[in-house]
């Protein structure tokens, strides 16, 4: 579903950025990326979904190139930033429906899934007010339930959990597992190494740029250890070394 071939990323006049990162997500799976601020989650995933350009390597989504043809990548996924940036003079409604006349989404299909996801998430009676007046979780659920309007194959979220309470967050993780069981894959970011180990059927650890781990979980977590304490031997051996 998503291959990312060496990728490598740099900043200019910056240190900063990823070198050579190779994962490949497969349909079915729930792949968590984790590692510490600045460690090039955040850049690898705007790589990712063509916010940002890149200088070595390649992205394939569902086969297809993202640098030869963005748009119909673009088609076929959702990404979901750690920080939403909302038109916050619209309202809910008008941006969810402003969303779904850019993927072309029939009138019929956007008014079920709006209804449903925003039931589910229960905001619905707020979707006629303006956005400037949402709460920070509820601009994070806004924003959850825009990207899956299209019923887009893979969903890319950066630290999806942060700003939701604890109903909308088992109810993402409901979302997310359904993804997968109807063949999409989901590639998110994560501080809450708990939840991704609970979670996720592979994993991804990242340090100054550099893969350090990856994998099936079951593989990188070894019996009678937690995924906290392979992070920070992965990290404290990288320091050593």
């Amino acid at each position: 579903m998503l291959k990312i071939n060496n990728l490598t990323k740099h900043y200019k006049g910056s240190d900063k950025g990823v070198n050579n990162v190779t994962l490949h997500i497969g349909k079915g799976d729930i792949y968590a990326f984790i590692g510490h601020n600045g460690a090039g989650k955040t850049t690898t995933l705007k790589c990712v979904t063509g916010i940002h350009d890149f200088d070595e390597g390649e992205i394939l989504i569902d086969g297809i190139s993202l640098r030869d043809n963005p748009l119909e990548c673009k088609r076929r996924f959702a990404y979901i930033p750690d920080n939403p940036d909302l038109y916050k003079y619209l309202t809910g409604i008008q941006y969810l429906n402003f969303i779904a006349d850019i993927f072309q989404v029939g009138a019929n299909d956007r008014e079920d899934r709006i209804k449903k996801y925003a039931g589910d998430f229960e905001i619905l009676e707020s979707l006629g007010d303006l956005i400037s007046t949402y709460s920070h979780g509820m601009k994070q659920k806004l924003a959850i339930i825009s990207a899956l309007i299209h019923q887009p194959k893979l969903l890319i979220l950066d630290e999806p959990f942060v700003g939701l309470d604890p109903q909308a967050t088992v109810i993402l993780k409901g979302i997310m597992k359904k993804i997968c069981e109807a063949g999409g894959a989901v590639f998110f970011s994560t501080h809450v190494l708990d939840v991704a180990e609970r979670l996720c059927n592979k994993v991804a650890i990242i340090k100054a740029g550099n893969v350090l781990a990856s994998g099936n979980m079951a593989d990188i977590v070894r019996e009678g250890q937690s995924l906290e304490d392979i992070f920070m031997e992965a990290i404290g051996k990288n320091v050593a070394d």
